[in-house]
C-alpha cells in the first residue's frame, strides 16, 4: 500500500508530511507504518517502515533524525546524522539535507519552518511538554540559528481532540496552577472528569510566543483508527501495545 502523507502549503515548498498508519510493513496493532523503535514491534520491521519515510522525504535513512523522547522541554541542535540519540522532544537545523523526526500517538507533532532563514524544527508537544514549554523552546533554539520567530510557521499535525481527551480533576489543577486562564482549554465532561484541548492549548501557547503563523490540520488520533495510532484508543480496547506515528520535515 502507498504510504499517505498529509501536508500544509503553511510549510510549502519545503518536504514534509505528518504520514498516516497506512502504506507501512507492520502487522497485528502495529499494522501499517509503525515507525516507534520503542514499541514492542519487530525492529527489523519498524527500520523497513522508517526507511520509507526517509525515501519519500528524498534522504538517506540515517538522515531522517529523531531523538530519544521523555515528555520534556529541552530540544536537540543537531548539525548532521547522529550516532546516539539525545534525551529531548524537539529537534532544530540549518543544515540541508537532513530530515527532523518526531514519533507520536496522540499527543502533539509540531513541524515548524523559517524558509527566509533556512531553519527548521520538529517538536512532540504533549500536555505535559507543551505546559513546561517545549514549543518556545523550539522557537528560541530556531532563533540561535538565525530563524526570526514572526518568519516562523508551525504546523500541528493529527492529534488527539478536545472530545477524546477526557481527565481528572487533578490535571485540570496542574494547569489551572500555571496560569488560571488555562481553563479556558477545559470543558465539562461526565462528573468530575474534564474534556482538555490539547491542539487549542498548542496554539494559543505558539501564538502568545510570536510565532508567524500556528495552525492545526485538525485531524484526531483516537477518531480515526484507520488512519492513525492512538496510545489512548489502544487502552481503552485493552491492547497490549500501540503503534507511533511519524511526522518529518526537511531542508
Amino acid at each position: 500500500m502507498t504510504l499517505e502523507i498529509l501536508t500544509s502549503d503553511a510549510l510549502s515548498p519545503l518536504r514534509h508530511g505528518f504520514f498516516t498508519r497506512r502504506g507501512g510493513a507492520s502487522s497485528g496493532v502495529f499494522q501499517g507504518l509503525n515507525c516507534g523503535g520503542g514499541s514492542s514491534d519487530l525492529s527489523e520491521v519498524v527500520a523497513i517502515n522508517r526507511a520509507r519515510v526517509a525515501s519519500a522525504l528524498g534522504v538517506a535513512a540515517d538522515h531522517l533524525v529523531t531523538v530519544h523522547q521523555v515528555h520534556s522541554a529541552d530540544v536537540a541542535v543537531i548539525e548532521g546524522p547522529l550516532a546516539v540519540r539525545p534525551e529531548a522532544d524537539a529537534i532544530v537545523t540549518a543544515t540541508p539535507g537532513l530530515a527532523l523526526a518526531v514519533l507520536t500517538a496522540d499527543c502533539q507533532p509540531v513541524l515548524f519552518a523559517d524558509r527566509k532563514a533556512g531553519v527548521i524544527g520538529a517538536a512532540h508537544a504533549g500536555w505535559r511538554g507543551a505546559l513546561d514549554g517545549v514549543l518556545e523552546a523550539t522557537l528560541i533554539a530556531m532563533e540561535r540559528l538565525g530563524a526570526r520567530r514572526a518568519d516562523t510557521v508551525a504546523v500541528i499535525g493529527p492529534t488527539i481532540s478536545q472530545r477524546a481527551y477526557e481527565v481528572g480533576p487533578e490535571f485540570l489543577d496542574a494547569f489551572r496552577d500555571d496560569d488560571p486562564g488555562n481553563t479556558r482549554f477545559f470543558a465539562q465532561g461526565s462528573g468530575d472528569r474534564m474534556l482538555f484541548d490539547l491542539p487549542g492549548f498548542g496554539l494559543s501557547r505558539l501564538r502568545a510566543a510570536g510565532i508567524g503563523q500556528a495552525i492545526w490540520t485538525r485531524h484526531c488520533t483516537y477518531a480515526d483508527p484507520e488512519r492513525f495510532f492512538s496510545y489512548r484508543r489502544s487502552v481503552h480496547a485493552g491492547e497490549a501495545d500501540y503503534g507511533r506515528l511519524i511526522s518529518a520535515i526537511r531542508l
